[in-house]
């Protein structure tokens, strides 16, 4: 098998949140709206206690946690939801080019529906922050009729963290509703929704070992509230904001993940971030001609530590992902790659289509030691020589 970097697009279930889940399995398997005998009422208290733990990690309280499939689904609902109440503020949206397809997506069809989208643009390649929204920017495109404005926390593809806190507060002036995607940031870098000014929030399991088909969605309950129409009807569960039968081991399994993301978090950003270097001082010292997207390393405020993204120059990308198959790295988002289109977060910080199909990505993970980052190196650097001699 190959050596895995691609934890940005998922990653290794931890072992601990494993042994976590099972009993949810074979012993408190009860449907936990059932709560009129011990195997129900076992479930709900499961369901509780966990939603308990994800909210005390993020700065919440237990009923502002929504429980969904996964980011993607509360990305949609929270747009969704603002988007379609009938006493929202207006019909414009406020987003950034290198969001998430899932939630470009869902505003481009807003759009046809006829609401107005800003889509702003980050810091260009070349910026030492690169990737990275400016907060003034934000404020100047705010309007009297600005329904909502949508922003990621950390990038999925190039690692940026944006200044989420002065957004919120820019948000707070203006009295416009904030909805941050912070797929990549929870359980990776501190988040609290209070000091960040967030009103909805989505987050994922399996980016942070834990359970594929679970995630969250914060929905603030005061200051301001936020209703939401709901997306899935049904038997009116998680208050009728997301109908249907709760799934148990996994959110048993997301609380798992987060309570070890949130343990570990500061022993294991340096750790991450030692190997991410290691590896791109190891690639410099043997391949020219490397740039690297998204913020400088130094800036380790302004990028995931686990995150390295970089172009190789005179070589085909499609050539270089064929010969690097001993390692799992990506050349864009997981969720994208069946997009024969190059990356659409790299264009959007004016990357050429050459260099932007000619990079690739390393997600280093938890499980992922200093020998597999040497051997990395190994296997890069003799896919781009070979490479570049052909073409000699």
């Amino acid at each position: 098998m190959p050596i895995y970097f691609d934890n940005h697009a998922t990653t290794q279930v931890d072992p601990r949140v494993v042994e976590a889940m099972l009993p949810t399995f074979t012993q408190a398997y009860g449907n936990p709206s059932s709560v009129g005998h011990l195997f129900g009422e076992e479930s709900k208290r499961l369901v509780e206690s966990s939603q308990q733990s994800i909210a005390t990690a993020i700065g919440a309280s237990a009923t502002e946690i929504v429980f969904t499939s996964g980011a993607t689904e509360s990305n949609n609902l929270a747009l969704s939801g603002v988007l379609s109440q009938r006493r929202r503020r207006g019909n414009h949206v406020v987003t950034v080019t290198t969001e998430h397809k899932a939630v470009l997506d869902p505003l481009e069809q807003r759009e046809q529906q006829g609401f107005e989208i800003t889509r702003l643009s980050p810091r260009q390649a070349g910026d030492d922050l690169a990737g990275m929204l400016d907060a003034d920017q934000l404020r100047q495109a705010i309007r009297s009729d600005t329904a909502l404005v949508s922003v990621m926390f950390a990038n999925n593809e190039i690692g940026v963290i944006h200044p989420i806190a002065e957004i919120g507060q820019i948000c707070k002036e203006q009295g416009v509703l904030l909805h941050c995607d912070a797929t990549q940031a929870v359980g990776k870098i501190p988040v609290d929704v209070e000091r960040l000014g967030v009103d909805l929030m989505s987050f994922s399991a399996h980016k942070m070992y834990g359970p594929k088909g679970i995630g969250g969605l914060f929905v603030r309950k005061s200051g301001p509230r936020v209703r939401l129409q709901p997306a899935i009807f049904g038997g009116g569960q998680q208050r009728g904001m997301r109908s249907g039968t709760l799934n148990v081991p996994g959110i048993v399994g997301l609380a798992e993940a987060v309570r070890l993301s949130l343990a570990e978090m500061n022993e294991e950003s340096q750790r991450l971030a030692q190997l991410r270097d290691q590896l791109w001082l190891g690639l410099n010292e043997r391949i020219t001609g490397l740039q690297l997207n998204g913020p400088q390393l130094e800036a380790a405020e302004a990028r995931l530590a686990g995150n390295l993204n970089f172009a190789v120059d005179r070589v085909d990308g499609e050539a270089l992902m064929m010969n690097v198959r001993e390692i799992a790295v990506s050349s864009g988002s997981a969720c994208t790659s069946a997009n024969p289109q190059t990356s659409h977060v790299l264009q959007a910080i004016g990357l050429s289509e050459d260099l932007t199909r000619s990079s690739l990505r390393f997600g280093i993970g938890r499980f992922n030691t200093t020998e597999e980052v040497d051997f990395a190196v190994d296997v890069v650097a003799t896919a781009v020589d070979k490479l570049r001699k052909l073409i000699a």
